[in-house]
Protein backbone atom coordinates (compact mmCIF):
# COMPACT_ATOMS: atom_id res chain seq x y z
CA UNK A 1 0.00 0.00 0.00
CA UNK A 2 1.56 3.41 -0.82
CA UNK A 3 2.10 6.05 1.57
CA UNK A 4 -0.24 8.33 -0.04
CA UNK A 5 -3.41 5.40 -0.18
CA UNK A 6 -2.34 4.95 3.84
CA UNK A 7 -3.05 8.34 4.51
CA UNK A 8 -6.64 7.92 2.35
CA UNK A 9 -7.74 4.89 4.38
CA UNK A 10 -6.15 6.93 7.87
CA UNK A 11 -8.72 9.55 7.11
CA UNK A 12 -11.57 7.62 6.01
CA UNK A 13 -11.07 5.93 9.35
CA UNK A 14 -11.25 9.36 11.00
CA UNK A 15 -14.51 10.49 9.18
CA UNK A 16 -16.20 7.50 9.31
CA UNK A 17 -16.06 7.67 13.26
CA UNK A 18 -16.87 11.37 13.87
CA UNK A 19 -15.70 12.82 17.56
CA UNK A 20 -14.40 9.33 18.70
CA UNK A 21 -10.72 11.02 18.65
CA UNK A 22 -12.11 13.91 19.98
CA UNK A 23 -13.80 11.63 22.85
CA UNK A 24 -10.00 9.31 23.09
CA UNK A 25 -8.62 13.32 23.45
CA UNK A 26 -11.03 14.54 26.01
CA UNK A 27 -12.73 11.16 27.72
CA UNK A 28 -9.60 10.08 29.87
CA UNK A 29 -9.39 13.55 31.49
CA UNK A 30 -13.03 13.83 32.14
CA UNK A 31 -12.54 10.26 33.76
CA UNK A 32 -9.97 11.41 36.22
CA UNK A 33 -11.77 14.71 37.22
CA UNK A 34 -14.96 12.36 38.24
CA UNK A 35 -13.07 9.89 39.71
CA UNK A 36 -11.14 13.12 41.43
CA UNK A 37 -14.86 14.32 42.50
CA UNK A 38 -15.86 11.06 44.04
CA UNK A 39 -13.41 8.69 45.32
CA UNK A 40 -10.21 10.82 45.76
CA UNK A 41 -7.11 12.02 43.88
CA UNK A 42 -4.89 8.91 44.10
CA UNK A 43 -8.16 6.71 42.86
CA UNK A 44 -8.21 9.42 40.30
CA UNK A 45 -4.94 9.59 38.91
CA UNK A 46 -5.47 5.32 39.02
CA UNK A 47 -8.30 5.82 37.20
CA UNK A 48 -7.01 8.39 34.64
CA UNK A 49 -4.05 6.17 33.96
CA UNK A 50 -6.43 3.02 33.29
CA UNK A 51 -8.66 5.04 31.11
CA UNK A 52 -5.70 6.73 28.80
CA UNK A 53 -4.41 3.28 28.40
CA UNK A 54 -7.89 2.26 27.19
CA UNK A 55 -7.87 4.90 24.81
CA UNK A 56 -4.97 3.93 23.11
CA UNK A 57 -5.99 0.48 22.33
CA UNK A 58 -9.61 1.69 21.42
CA UNK A 59 -7.55 4.26 19.34
CA UNK A 60 -5.21 1.21 17.46
CA UNK A 61 -8.35 -0.58 16.61
CA UNK A 62 -11.20 1.71 15.63
CA UNK A 63 -8.61 4.14 13.69
CA UNK A 64 -6.34 1.88 13.08
CA UNK A 65 -3.63 3.83 14.12
CA UNK A 66 -2.58 5.76 17.64
CA UNK A 67 -1.49 9.64 17.11
CA UNK A 68 2.20 10.39 18.09
CA UNK A 69 -0.23 13.31 20.46
CA UNK A 70 -1.69 9.76 22.03
CA UNK A 71 1.03 8.32 22.72
CA UNK A 72 2.96 11.32 24.67
CA UNK A 73 0.63 11.89 26.53
CA UNK A 74 -0.11 7.93 27.87
CA UNK A 75 3.59 7.72 28.05
CA UNK A 76 3.71 11.05 30.65
CA UNK A 77 0.54 9.98 32.19
CA UNK A 78 1.21 7.01 33.11
CA UNK A 79 4.97 8.19 34.07
CA UNK A 80 3.77 10.70 36.12
CA UNK A 81 0.46 9.18 37.55
CA UNK A 82 2.68 5.88 39.06
CA UNK A 83 5.13 9.11 40.94
CA UNK A 84 1.70 10.89 42.02
CA UNK A 85 0.44 7.53 43.54
CA UNK A 86 3.76 5.68 44.71
CA UNK A 87 4.73 9.61 46.84
CA UNK A 88 0.70 10.37 47.53
CA UNK A 89 1.56 13.45 45.88
CA UNK A 90 -0.98 15.16 43.11
CA UNK A 91 2.01 18.27 42.06
CA UNK A 92 3.44 15.18 39.43
CA UNK A 93 0.23 14.80 37.98
CA UNK A 94 -0.42 18.41 37.76
CA UNK A 95 3.10 19.31 35.90
CA UNK A 96 2.35 17.09 33.29
CA UNK A 97 0.32 19.10 30.94
CA UNK A 98 2.95 21.76 31.35
CA UNK A 99 6.11 19.13 29.82
CA UNK A 100 3.25 18.31 27.37
CA UNK A 101 2.83 22.09 26.06
CA UNK A 102 6.50 22.79 26.32
CA UNK A 103 7.23 19.87 24.43
CA UNK A 104 4.73 21.04 21.43
CA UNK A 105 5.73 24.53 21.50
CA UNK A 106 9.76 23.87 21.58
CA UNK A 107 8.92 21.00 18.53
CA UNK A 108 6.84 23.70 16.73
CA UNK A 109 9.50 26.13 16.95
CA UNK A 110 12.08 24.10 15.79
CA UNK A 111 10.00 23.30 13.04
CA UNK A 112 9.58 27.05 12.25
CA UNK A 113 12.92 27.88 12.57
CA UNK A 114 13.62 25.07 9.86
CA UNK A 115 10.83 25.76 7.79
CA UNK A 116 8.63 22.69 8.56
CA UNK A 117 5.46 23.05 9.98
CA UNK A 118 5.47 20.02 11.94
CA UNK A 119 1.72 20.12 13.21
CA UNK A 120 1.09 19.35 9.45
CA UNK A 121 2.41 15.53 9.95
CA UNK A 122 -0.33 15.64 13.38
CA UNK A 123 -3.09 16.79 11.89
CA UNK A 124 -3.19 16.51 8.34
CA UNK A 125 -6.57 14.23 7.91
CA UNK A 126 -8.70 17.00 9.71
CA UNK A 127 -7.41 19.94 7.38
CA UNK A 128 -7.28 18.50 4.41
CA UNK A 129 -6.44 21.08 1.52
CA UNK A 130 -4.32 23.71 3.47
CA UNK A 131 -1.59 24.87 1.61
CA UNK A 132 1.70 25.26 3.49
CA UNK A 133 1.18 29.03 4.04
CA UNK A 134 -1.62 27.87 5.94
CA UNK A 135 0.41 24.99 7.82
CA UNK A 136 3.22 27.37 8.89
CA UNK A 137 1.04 30.24 10.24
CA UNK A 138 -0.95 27.20 12.03
CA UNK A 139 2.03 25.78 13.67
CA UNK A 140 3.10 29.21 14.78
CA UNK A 141 -0.42 30.27 16.02
CA UNK A 142 -0.94 26.90 18.04
CA UNK A 143 3.53 26.97 19.19
CA UNK A 144 2.47 30.36 21.03
CA UNK A 145 -0.10 29.12 22.75
CA UNK A 146 1.22 26.25 23.60
CA UNK A 147 3.95 28.47 25.38
CA UNK A 148 1.31 30.15 27.02
CA UNK A 149 -0.62 27.28 27.93
CA UNK A 150 2.61 26.08 29.88
CA UNK A 151 2.89 29.36 31.58
CA UNK A 152 -0.80 29.50 32.66
CA UNK A 153 -0.46 26.10 33.99
CA UNK A 154 2.04 26.14 36.13
CA UNK A 155 0.81 29.19 37.43
CA UNK A 156 -2.52 27.81 38.17
CA UNK A 157 -0.42 25.05 39.88
CA UNK A 158 1.12 27.23 42.10
CA UNK A 159 -1.31 30.05 43.11
CA UNK A 160 -4.85 27.36 43.11
CA UNK A 161 -6.09 24.03 45.27
CA UNK A 162 -5.95 21.49 43.32
CA UNK A 163 -9.56 20.98 43.17
CA UNK A 164 -10.03 24.63 41.18
CA UNK A 165 -6.82 23.60 39.12
CA UNK A 166 -8.88 20.05 38.19
CA UNK A 167 -11.81 22.23 37.23
CA UNK A 168 -10.51 24.63 35.17
CA UNK A 169 -8.20 21.79 33.65
CA UNK A 170 -11.04 20.11 32.62
CA UNK A 171 -13.61 22.85 31.06
CA UNK A 172 -11.63 25.74 30.95
CA UNK A 173 -8.48 24.76 29.58
CA UNK A 174 -11.11 22.26 27.14
CA UNK A 175 -13.27 25.58 25.84
CA UNK A 176 -10.34 27.57 25.94
CA UNK A 177 -8.90 25.20 22.97
CA UNK A 178 -11.53 24.80 20.95
CA UNK A 179 -12.21 28.50 21.01
CA UNK A 180 -8.79 28.82 20.05
CA UNK A 181 -9.17 26.35 17.32
CA UNK A 182 -12.24 27.82 15.76
CA UNK A 183 -10.44 31.40 15.71
CA UNK A 184 -7.91 29.70 13.27
CA UNK A 185 -10.64 28.61 10.83
CA UNK A 186 -10.81 31.72 9.08
CA UNK A 187 -7.35 31.89 8.73
CA UNK A 188 -7.33 28.40 7.40
CA UNK A 189 -10.13 28.71 4.56
CA UNK A 190 -8.37 31.42 3.35
CA UNK A 191 -5.21 29.21 2.22
CA UNK A 192 -7.01 26.08 0.77
CA UNK A 193 -8.83 24.64 3.60
CA UNK A 194 -12.13 23.09 2.34
CA UNK A 195 -15.16 23.20 4.73
CA UNK A 196 -17.44 21.40 2.84
CA UNK A 197 -14.65 18.08 3.42
CA UNK A 198 -13.92 18.28 7.36
CA UNK A 199 -14.65 20.12 9.93
CA UNK A 200 -11.53 22.04 11.28
CA UNK A 201 -12.92 21.87 14.58
CA UNK A 202 -13.32 18.52 15.22
CA UNK A 203 -9.53 17.75 15.44
CA UNK A 204 -7.29 19.64 18.20
CA UNK A 205 -3.88 19.87 19.29
CA UNK A 206 -3.36 17.64 22.69
CA UNK A 207 -4.92 19.24 25.94
CA UNK A 208 -2.43 18.01 28.22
Amino acid sequence: MTTANANDKAGAQEQKHGGLGMALDFGPLLVFFLAYKFVGVIAGTVAFMAAIVIAVIVSKVKLGKVSPMLWLSAALVVGFGALTVYFKDPKFIQIKPTIIYTMFAGALFFGLAIGKPLLKVLLQAAYDGLNDTGWMKLSRNWAFFFAGMAVLNEAMRMMLTFDTWLTLKVWGVTILSFGFAMANIPMMMRHGLSMGEQKAAETTPPQG
